[in-house]
């Protein structure tokens, strides 16, 4: 009985420890102020992981738009497809369904930021819940 009971408990330990997406890492960027990436190739679905910090509450901005890496048009920002700038301390995701060649466009101001792109499965994939549906 014993056995079993060590058998569930190791099971559930495993799955709750767990991050909600295990993504596989393609690239990450990190830095200050403003740039362009390297191109990256990834295969749908995917997601975009960044994070903004800074040593001051106000005047803060991070802008990162998605752009294909063969022709350099827009393919996207990191709230829903828009130009939105994020003006505050935060982190967020974005699930993207396109596969392609890529590359980012990243402008900051009085902030630290890392960005993450991660290759899902479909299952994982599966999880991801928005936020803010826009």
């Amino acid at each position: 009985m014993k056995f079993f009971a060590h058998i569930i408990a190791t099971t559930l330990l495993t799955l709750f420890a767990m991050p909600l997406f295990a993504g596989e890492l393609v690239r990450e960027f990190k830095g200050t102020g403003n740039t362009t990436t390297v191109d990256f190739s990834v295969e749908s679905p995917w997601i975009i992981d960044w994070r903004l910090d800074s040593d001051y509450d106000s005047q803060i901005s991070l802008d990162i738009v998605l752009l294909d890496a063969m022709t350099g048009q827009f393919v996207g920002g990191i709230k829903s497809g828009s130009r939105q700038n994020v003006t505050y301390r935060s982190n967020g995701l974005r699930l993207l369904t396109t596969s392609g060649r890529y590359k980012l466009r990243i402008s900051s101001s009085l902030a630290r930021w890392t960005i993450r792109i991660e290759q899902l499965t479909e299952e994982e994939a599966e999880m991801y819940t928005p936020r803010n549906a826009d």
